[in-house]
């Protein structure tokens, strides 16, 4: 009887937020405004991109407080779109379902997501991964520093080139196996909460190096290269990113070892045990050595397609190679993975979640709702130094992230405004490198931080579910790291990106 009037509660909850979110669209659609709050700059907030501003609000409420999965409110948001009847403001013409369908799912994003999932996957159903991790725990030996620091750096170079939640998926398993071995007791044991929150830190950090990283730059990758018109290349979005990641390893490892200093400086399993370990593991399966040849095939082909698209005079792009690392695996004698195997593992709600997304963004773009955004919350921040210029960019999208509690949201969110903002320069005779990839970029690359909400991935929330730590032992350090991490992106933006010609 109590559960069943909990759960009638629980339901009664959930569409009282609905009733909120219904609230807040019909304010942010209908309530008079003065009209120069609605002219800022060159940008003209009309009726319906005021609506499509409305229908975002409504589901940036949902999207916090979830009454519902995240995909399906991005669902929902498309059908409000198509129903408002959002026009184009450059041809004139109402924004058809079929058009705000094609204009996430027609993405190749998409097709670039299901690549890098169907690898993630691959990578942890063959073992290949585990091997990996296992790797390295005989080269970091037995000292708690050391080990913590193991894990930063395996869990950074693995999510550069596979999705963030499934190197946190990887790594996970045997940092638990190491606490469950010491005998760490969860929620009491120091090194048992630094060690599960570098799992989630360490992917979080590595997916900024390339866009295959996560979500969020997969994103950001192609909207600079689709929507605002600039040739980003895999390799010129690495120059930044890489180095970016290896300088926020340092700061995120002191900060772990002086919020959660180790109760003991030497683990009980010693480097010759791991070594046995990694020994038992046997030599590789057929499977194993397949999956690491697509990988590297894969990764080479990425950071090569720049140079091979003008010799073949077709351009490759970055879907293209994820894609076809998911036909090699199922070539006849490559592997032995069914699809119905591999399908069934894969994030299917991530990529519904990021085409819903690129719809109603890309919908609120074409709307120009999000050059009216741009110019009014963000226009300020070109009459300030470039440091500040970057850090604060960063900074805030850090925090916006916590309100949306969703990296991907946030970038199919972002980006479209960032851009918008740009292209609005661009009118006034500005030119994209020195005035938009100079802001867009360090922006994109701090799209797939989390570091101070377990919710804002699942990243996160998968060493969480260990039990080791709170979520108030992962705010503390993560709010530290996100001003030292905006302050690293602002720092090597300006010097990499001065020598680069990047920013003149």
């Amino acid at each position: 009887m109590k559960d069943t009037i909990e759960k009638r509660r629980s339901v009664a909850q959930q569409y009282m937020y609905f009733g909120i979110a219904a609230v807040i669209l019909a304010v942010a659609a209908w309530l008079p405004l003065p009209g120069s709050f609605l002219v800022s700059n060159d940008a003209v907030l009309t009726a319906e991109g005021r609506m499509s501003l409305a229908i975002l609000f409504f589901c940036v409420f949902l999207w916090v407080t979830e009454p519902i999965p995240f995909h399906i409110t991005g669902i929902i948001g498309m059908i409000a779109m198509t129903l408002a009847k959002i026009v184009d403001i450059n041809t004139g013409r109402i924004v058809n379902f079929n058009e705000i369908v094609r204009l996430g799912f027609g993405h190749n994003t998409i097709v670039f997501f299901i690549g890098v999932l169907t690898l993630a996957t691959a990578i942890t159903k063959s073992g290949f991964g585990r091997r990996i991790a296992m790797f390295i725990m005989t080269i970091t030996g037995n000292k708690t520093s050391n080990v913590l620091f193991g894990f930063l750096f395996a869990g950074c170079v693995l999510s550069m080139f596979i999705t963030d939640m499934a190197v946190a998926a990887m790594i996970m398993p045997i940092a638990r196996t190491i606490c469950e071995e010491e005998k760490l007791v969860p929620l009491k044991s120091n090194f048992g909460r630094a060690l599960m929150i570098a799992c989630a830190w360490s992917a979080t950090i590595g997916g900024i190096g390339t866009p295959a990283g996560g979500g969020a730059p997969i994103i950001a990758f192609d909207m600079i290269r689709n929507t605002l018109g600039y040739n980003l290349g895999f390799l010129e979005w690495m120059l930044y990113g890489v180095p970016a990641a290896l300088l926020m390893l340092i700061p995120g490892w002191f900060l772990l070892l002086v919020f959660f200093k180790p109760e003991m400086e030497y683990l009980s399993r010693s480097k010759e045990q791991s070594k046995e370990e990694l020994k038992a593991l046997g030599p590789m399966s057929r499977n194993e050595k397949s999956t690491a040849a697509i990988f590297l095939f894969t990764v080479f082909f990425w950071i090569s397609s720049d140079f091979i698209s003008p010799l073949i005079g077709v351009s490759i792009g970055a879907a293209m190679p994820a894609f076809l690392c998911t036909v090699l695996f199922f070539l006849p004698g490559v592997t032995d993975f069914k699809w119905k195997e591999i399908s069934r593992d894969m994030s299917w709600d991530s990529i519904i979640l990021i085409a819903a997304g690129l719809s109603m963004g890309l919908t609120m773009f074409h709307s120009g709702a999000a050059a009216w955004m741009a110019e009014t919350f963000l226009g300020g921040l070109f009459v300030l130094h470039p440091f500040m210029q970057i850090f604060i960019a960063v900074f805030v999208v850090s925090l916006i992230k916590v309100i949306l509690s969703s990296n991907t949201v946030t970038a199919s969110i972002i980006m479209p405004v960032i851009i918008a903002m740009v292209l609005g320069r661009l009118d006034q005779g500005a030119d994209i490198p020195a005035m938009g990839l100079g802001l867009i970029l360090p922006i994109s690359l701090s799209l797939s931080w989390a570091f101070i909400l377990v919710t804002s991935a699942p990243t996160n929330v998968i060493p969480y579910t260990t039990g080791y730590f709170t979520m108030m032992d992962f705010a503390k350090p993560g709010i530290i790291m996100t001003v030292v991490s905006s302050l690293i992106m602002a720092v090597l933006m300006l010097s990499i990106g001065s020598l680069s010609g990047l920013l003149g």
